[in-house]
């Protein structure tokens, strides 16, 4: 199975996307008061969805433009 690097990419950016809709989720329950946790915890979360969303913008954004980025860093 042969998979472009562009198309890998794309698949990665929209799993990054995935993580921090998730992520975001945690950090609503939590800051809601539904789930326990520290103020702290929220800060951490929220410093992991913003790079989360950096990742995910960057990733889709050069996909698009088809410029392969993760290749030379993987040989």
């Amino acid at each position: 199975m042969n998979i472009p690097i562009v198309n890998l990419q794309a698949l990665i950016a929209l799993a990054f996307f995935a993580a921090a809709l998730f992520v975001a989720r945690i950090v609503a329950n939590i800051y809601r008061g539904k789930w326990p946790g520290a103020s702290w915890m929220v800060l951490y979360l929220r410093a992991l969805l913003g790079f989360l969303l950096a990742g995910a913008v960057l990733l889709g954004y050069y996909s698009f433009a088809g410029v392969d980025v993760i290749s030379r860093y993987l040989s």
